[in-house]
């Protein structure tokens, strides 16, 4: 018997998707950063100058992330894996992907619930409770969060490109298509790619992008039923490895 072969879904999503939890946004009245410059909490110069602040700002984030629970945005898109392999590319750096039970996710930004080495960059652990400034690795160099800190470079970025570059379909959840990096990646969707941005205030003047301007909790367990709906409907999942993908539906033209 051969393999089954299903279409490939990239989703790329971001502080849109966690608002949806509680978690505060990144912007804004209330957002992540009110009350601190981000030079102040979120660069590798404010950690090599105020290291006991730039630690107590993310173990308070650490903290509000032990208190939420993924929502319904999440746990559709584990259901679309149902369908489609699924490959979630994530600006965010929470773990609510990985607790709702997402296989595949790159985090672009880094991730809250590791540290890593200051002095080797590989290595890292796993860390859920606070850290304090006097954590070294096993050769003696401080720890810090692992977090792509602004003016940092993003590591990850090539292997973002190379899976939406594979795409049969892009999702776009709780970020903006006018803020980098999505932007820049959902330009390298195929041409047969659909490109889906989930949204409730969606910026104007998108062009070749299908709309659904509803939060995330809302907009995506509909996209994914929709999505799954089809794929039963063009053979029920049975197609050989190596065929065409079956289409995606122009859901919300």
């Amino acid at each position: 018997m051969n393999p089954v072969h299903k279409p490939l879904c990239v989703v790329l999503t971001g502080a849109g998707i966690s608002a949806d939890s509680g978690l505060q946004t990144f912007r804004g009245a209330g957002g992540l950063w009110e009350g601190h410059r981000v030079e102040d909490v979120a660069t590798p110069e404010a950690f090599a100058a105020h290291p006991q602040r730039v630690i107590d700002f993310y173990n308070a984030r650490r903290r509000q992330l032990r208190a939420v629970r993924p929502n319904a945005a999440h746990e559709a898109l584990v259901a679309l894996e149902a369908g489609y392999e699924v490959r979630i590319v994530t600006q965010n750096v929470d773990d609510l992907h990985e607790r709702a039970g997402s296989r595949h996710v790159l985090h672009l930004h880094g991730e809250l619930t590791q540290l890593r080495s200051t002095a080797r960059p590989d290595w890292r652990i796993a860390w859920h409770e606070d850290q304090t400034p006097d954590q070294r690795d096993p050769w003696g160099a401080p720890l810090r969060p692992h977090i792509v800190w602004f003016g940092e470079e993003v590591p990850l970025m090539p292997e973002a490109v190379a899976q939406v570059e594979a795409a049969d379909v892009v999702l776009v959840v709780g970020t903006s298509l006018k803020v980098y990096p999505a932007a820049g990646l959902v330009h390298h969707a195929p041409a047969h790619a659909p490109v889906y941005l989930i949204d409730p205030h969606p910026a104007p003047g998108l062009s070749g992008v299908h709309v659904v301007a509803e939060r995330a909790a809302v907009g995506v367990p509909r996209v994914v039923h929709q999505l799954l709906e089809q794929v039963d409907a063009d053979g029920d999942g049975d197609a050989d490895a190596g065929a065409t993908p079956p289409p995606v539906p122009p859901l919300f033209r």
